[in-house]
């Protein structure tokens, strides 16, 4: 350990006058399953965030820096003024700086002064202040950056790419043997970081992706035989879709990536929408932008690309749907329809955060702040099980959420929806059995959640608690 300074005497911090009965028990951990089977092992454990009695930073010699990266998401500028004033207001902290741009502005461009007052309607705003990219990630001109500036706090904010980011950043802070905690706010309108609850801006993409959802069944409804098809984000991860689906109640197929469909021929996607435009004269599609690319792949010979941050780039599964939905009824005689596509990707993302997204980002900036002052390092902040925790970078970089088309939740769309799951009786059990063999393996790993402690000297080491 390390000298840590005892916050409970600073009376001149808001913190030790409103927080003092809330300080967290350096012992207290969250499980990261609260579901297991009666021979289970004990599993994975996180850190539980909060107050801690006892901080590693002084607030004069506190220098922390706020960067956002990646694509927009809602909530972006409550993480930051949240941040701003929580370091402010609670721990007395007066130098907090915002990189701009995303990642390469820590070596690109000056650095913008955020003060409470600077930032304090900020939430009311979609988008981000201090602007953002894809890319732009050079570890040792960023670690030298922070050097050179003396930052010793740095929160960074973005999905499971820029935390990978993250995570490398911290270890090279840790190999140089600075006193910098690098802490990651998970960002993703995706939903798609694993082991954490939910990701902020999700309820609002979902409450926003009701517009579009309504305007289709609008649409559909006033027409004969209509279609109403709209696309939503949703790359790898068919969340928002899902959610979106369940809301509405106006929607009758919900397409995601993790469950596959096929349009042609006996019990295919085509064969139902037929049925359904004869039994109800009107429908609804809602597709995720992940869903299908292996049919589109197969049918215009693509070649896979990639854009900055390495993400592969898709093809429009909305628009070739539209299309091949037109095509097949063209060739049934006495079958007009009428199909209109809505694509409300960037307005939905752009938009600001609802009233709950705003409660949320709050409580991940407040914890993120909290574990920073403490000492804790190469950590992101979220709920998990509905406690929030310091979980290690490499934890949530391991692999992303997904929908289990095995769970209930998913169950719940189909009936829903009363499409068909487009899959075989086999095919289901084959995704069960699979997903007991990972429930399995991931139960019998004894590994610690804990995220490290910053380097208290030069030699780089950096232990867990």
């Amino acid at each position: 350990m390390f000298p840590e300074a005892d916050l409970s005497s600073c009376s001149n911090h808001v913190l030790s006058i409103h927080l003092r009965q809330y300080f967290v028990n350096t012992d207290d951990t969250v499980t990261q399953k609260i579901v297991v089977r009666k021979n289970s092992a004990r599993g994975t454990h996180f850190r539980r965030a909060g107050p801690r009695q006892r901080v590693y930073f002084q607030p004069d010699e506190v220098n922390a820096a706020i960067v956002t990266c990646g694509g927009l998401c809602p909530g972006l500028n409550t993480v930051i003024r949240e941040l701003v004033c929580g370091l402010y207001d609670m721990y007395g902290v007066t130098s907090v700086v915002g990189i701009e741009g995303g990642y390469k502005g820590f070596y690109s461009r000056n650095t913008v002064t955020l003060t409470p007052k600077s930032v304090n309607d900020i939430h009311k705003r979609g988008g981000t202040i201090l602007g953002t990219s894809r890319g732009g990630h050079d570890t040792a001109k960023i670690v030298d950056s922070l050097q050179d500036r003396g930052i010793n706090q740095v929160y960074i904010i973005g999905g499971d790419g820029t935390q990978q980011g993250a995570s490398v950043i911290y270890e090279e802070v840790r190999r140089r043997g600075l006193k910098c905690a690098v802490v990651g706010v998970p960002k993703t309108i995706d939903n798609d970081i694993a082991v954490i609850d939910k990701s902020f801006g999700f309820d609002t993409a979902v409450e926003e992706a009701q517009r579009a959802i309504n305007a289709a069944h609008v649409e559909a409804e006033s027409a004969e035989n209509g279609i109403g098809v709209v696309k939503l984000m949703g790359r790898n991860s068919g969340f928002i879709a899902m959610y979106a689906t369940l809301a509405s109640r106006d929607v009758d197929c919900c397409l995601i990536p993790e469950s596959p469909f096929y349009l042609e021929g006996k019990g295919g996607l085509l064969e139902f929408v037929e049925k359904r435009l004869k039994d109800s004269g009107h429908m609804v599609i809602v597709v995720a932008e992940g869903a299908g690319q292996d049919l589109i792949a197969q049918s215009m010979n693509f070649v896979d690309t990639q854009d900055a941050s390495g993400n592969k780039l898709l093809l429009d599964v909305g628009l070739w749907l539209s299309q091949k939905i037109k095509d097949h009824f063209k060739k049934k005689t006495n079958f007009p329809i009428t199909l209109k596509y809505i694509d409300p990707t960037y307005m939905i993302r752009a938009v600001r955060s609802n009233a709950s997204d705003n409660v949320y980002c709050t409580l991940l900036a407040h914890s993120a702040l909290h574990g920073a002052m403490a000492g804790y390092s190469g950590f992101t902040v979220a709920p998990v099980n509905g406690r929030h925790a310091y979980i290690p970078f490499y934890r949530i970089t391991e692999k992303q959420n997904k929908v289990v088309i095995t769970d209930r939740m998913w169950a719940r769309v189909l009936c829903s929806t009363n499409q068909p799951c487009f899959l075989s009786h086999e095919d289901v059990e084959n995704m069960k059995h699979d997903d007991d063999e990972r429930h399995h393996l991931h139960n019998t790993q004894l590994l610690d959640g804990s995220p490290a402690k910053c380097s208290p000297n030069c030699n780089g080491s950096a232990g867990a608690e």
